[in-house]
């Protein structure tokens, strides 16, 4: 996760550059359940409205949460399908709570009723995040049903009056980059402080809607908007928390919004983002899905290192004997291609692998979401941006 307005607040005071971060353990991304009320086209899970067999128990779920203390997450977030179907999705979440974990659940608003919204906040859940992918027509066309933008809409609204700290996602592709302004807006019109524009995957059901990422020119375009709202918002004094995710050339494309723009700040700027480190799909982030296989990040589903039934999750997350796990532990990580030669991949760390996988069946193949000309990364015969 690309954290854009703490840059952006680096950007304007210049505090010194602090050491990179070391997490004690991943931020685990767990996948409760996948049953889902809607029918998305981008989901990375495949889920849909039917009941899947073999998901963990409840005491199998608590006993998950016991070997994360163990392995020393810092943060968990409840996912789907969308976790408000589980019923003991407030068991589990009150026991990680009680264990000391940063507790977040990532729905997709529909069923967040004001009961839901009392709960959680009583939970004590730390950050709910509901995605909008675009405007009311553009949203529901995504998600497959006539009600969802008005109905996610209410359940942002419901987990804001209820005072739970609220974010606002969007997953950006060709189809709704136009609507971006428009999103932004509408989200601080509702007082939601916290955006995430997650850049297209393919994983799950949106492999097979690859043609609708969103081209390299319009990705630019995209990010050339957010940067200069950032930047507004940050001279103003409140930088608010916009991040983007699912593509880590966000960093280098940003230091190069920098040296246009502040070319005397370009050397420490470059400092911070490669302290930030780029990609950390299976080293600070972790998937378990909703059978207990462990993944190297919620992309890597055709990737199961193992699982929590049969090892605890900290021997498993240890364990580098898988190749994949060892090469994305690497530093440098072993790359190729056009991702090999550039100079700048000390920031992104050779952006998302499971995009490459997807595209090529080589995990160390280029990654062909990255909207970086030659130039800007480096190579010697510069090519335009597609």
């Amino acid at each position: 996760m690309f954290r854009l307005s703490r840059f952006m607040e680096a950007l304007r005071d210049n505090p010194p550059v602090a050491p990179a971060r070391k997490p004690p353990g991943p931020v685990v991304i767990w996948n409760l359940i996948r049953r889902c009320n809607l029918n998305c086209l981008h989901c990375y899970s495949t889920s849909a409205d039917v009941d899947f067999k073999g998901e963990l128990s409840t005491a199998e779920a608590l006993a998950v949460l016991e070997q994360l203390r163990a392995a020393h997450a810092p943060a968990l977030i409840l996912s789907g399908g969308e976790p408000l179907l589980r019923p003991d999705l407030y068991d589990i979440a009150a026991r990680a709570k009680a264990l000391g974990l940063h507790l977040s659940l990532s729905s997709n608003g529909t069923l967040l009723t004001g009961d839901h919204a009392r709960r959680l906040a009583q939970t004590g859940f730390d950050y709910v995040g509901i995605s909008l992918d675009g405007l009311q027509a553009t949203h529901d066309k995504f998600r497959r049903h006539a009600d969802a933008f008005a109905d996610a809409l209410t359940g942002i609204r419901r987990a804001r009056d209820a005072g739970l700290r609220v974010g606002v996602r969007m997953t950006l592709t060709e189809a709704n980059a136009g609507e971006l302004p428009a999103v932004i807006a509408l989200t601080e019109a509702e007082g939601i402080n916290k955006f995430y524009l997650s850049h297209f995957n393919y994983a799950g059901r949106a492999r097979t809607h690859q043609g609708e990422t969103a081209r390299h020119r319009v990705v630019r375009a995209a990010l050339d908007a957010l940067f200069e709202h950032v930047w507004a918002r940050a001279r103003r004094g409140d930088a608010g928390d916009f991040v983007t995710g699912n593509n880590d050339a966000d960093g280098v494309y940003l230091l190069h919004w920098i040296e246009r723009r502040f070319p005397g700040r370009s050397a420490d700027m470059r400092a911070r983002l490669v302290n930030w480190g780029g990609n950390a799909s299976g080293v600070n982030v972790a998937n378990i899905d909703n059978l207990g296989n462990v993944h190297p990040d919620t992309m890597w589903w055709q990737v199961t290192l193992d699982n929590v039934r049969e090892r605890p999750f900290g021997a498993i997350w240890a364990d580098r004997g898988n190749p994949l796990m060892a090469g994305l532990n690497s530093r440098p990580r072993p790359l190729q291609g056009r991702c090999a030669a550039c100079a700048q991949r000390d920031i992104c760390n050779g952006n998302t692998r499971s995009r490459a996988f997807t595209a090529s069946g080589n995990a160390w193949a280029e990654d062909p979401g990255c909207y970086l000309t030659d130039a800007e990364i480096g190579l010697a015969a510069p090519a335009a941006a597609r």
